[in-house]
């Protein structure tokens, strides 16, 4: 008897070390509102998904290994609170799937994830973080792979002094040529106190079709971007400015020509700009951008953009949000209100709604 239960309590003791030394979990966002468009050819009100933070659904794992090493992992995929349909067709995990390291002098991760630019985007120059009305993504280059990219390969170093790094690279994997559709960049930044300050780069090969019988040919977009934010008196200050250069460098989110006319050219040399601000207000978060677009081409389709928000929070994890945006177009620019799951129609937007976290 004395044997069996000896057995018994050497067992639990086993469970709960494994039990402390690894960790699953499931995480996700439930996004539902309301979001008018104006200012199109056509005016729109809707109910969707996400226009605050994008509904997804998630399972992330860590092991310690001893030593300061740990493996970690997360699987997560976008949804549809509007259909309940996935976010990207035939793609389960089509926001993150990686699988990573992490040790005392930095992490590696490889599979699909964010890139440093998306990320410094996010968490430091926008006071949206990409979502709402108000979401940078209105005139700064904030879609397809600038946002997240597979076949990665990233290095992060851990933080020294308030100093950290990153640097991200996506194989084009394609048998024509091994720099074709190719990807890289990085970031570095400083945080200390009530100051943030980061430095980004992306770096891309971008498909140009044949012409005239031609091979088709790769082209170059490159985007930087320099981001801060500081905090005085419990509000948060928020600053970035951005420089696309190259083909594909800055799309238009929307380009089925939504304001008609000559259809809008994308700019291949631009300069983004943004001022923004983040302030506890009535036991809710108010949230506040002004934006600029320069373009630079012989174009010369220039924009400006503002957009508030407020999110009232009901508990830590539930909130109620309103946002309002507008931007102003110039040179036949066809830049639209957006949010941060879907372009928009129109020159003027608002979202009214609901998000959950777990």
């Amino acid at each position: 008897m004395k044997t069996s239960t000896n057995t018994i309590i050497l067992l639990g003791l086993l469970a709960g070390s494994v039990q402390a030394q690894t960790t699953l979990g499931l995480y996700g966002i439930v996004d539902a509102g309301i979001v008018g468009e104006r200012g199109g050819t056509a005016s729109t009100t809707k109910v969707t998904s996400g226009a605050a933070a994008a509904s997804r659904i998630g399972i992330k794992g860590n092991e310690e290994l001893g030593d300061g090493m740990a493996a970690f992992f997360i699987l997560e995929s976008g949804v549809r609170i509007d259909t309940g349909e996935l976010d990207a067709q035939n793609t389960l995990f089509n926001r993150q799937a990686l699988v990573g390291l992490k040790t005392r002098v930095g992490s590696v991760t490889v599979g699909r994830q964010y890139t440093p630019w998306h990320a410094t985007l996010a968490a430091v120059a926008d006071p949206f973080a990409t979502g709402y009305a108000g979401t940078s993504k209105n005139l700064f280059p904030d879609s397809g792979s600038n946002v997240r990219t597979s076949n990665t390969v990233m290095v992060a170093s851990p933080v020294i002094g308030g100093v950290s790094a990153d640097l991200a690279y996506s194989a084009g994997e394609r048998s024509i040529d091994s720099a074709a559709g190719r990807q890289y960049g990085g970031s570095v930044g400083y945080a200390a106190g009530p100051l943030v300050v980061r430095l980004a780069y992306n770096n891309r090969n971008t498909d140009l079709p044949a012409v005239a019988g031609e091979a088709a040919a790769w082209a170059t977009g490159r985007n930087t971007l320099l981001a801060a934010t500081y905090v005085v008196k419990g509000v948060k200050l928020h600053a970035g400015y951005g420089i696309d250069k190259g083909y594909n460098a800055a799309p238009i989110p929307n380009a089925n020509n939504p304001f008609g006319g000559v259809k809008p050219t994308a700019s291949t040399d631009g300069r983004s700009a943004l001022l923004g601000a983040t302030a506890p207000l009535g036991g809710g978060t108010l949230l506040f951008s002004v934006m600029h677009k320069d373009d630079k081409t012989a174009f010369n389709q220039d924009a400006s953009a503002w957009g508030v928000g407020y999110l009232y929070h009901l508990s830590r994890r539930t909130g109620l949000y309103a946002a309002y945006a507008h931007v102003n177009n110039k040179n036949g620019a066809g830049y639209t209100v957006n949010n941060n799951s879907e372009t928009g129609s129109g020159d003027t937007g608002y979202n009214l709604g609901l998000r959950h976290t777990f």
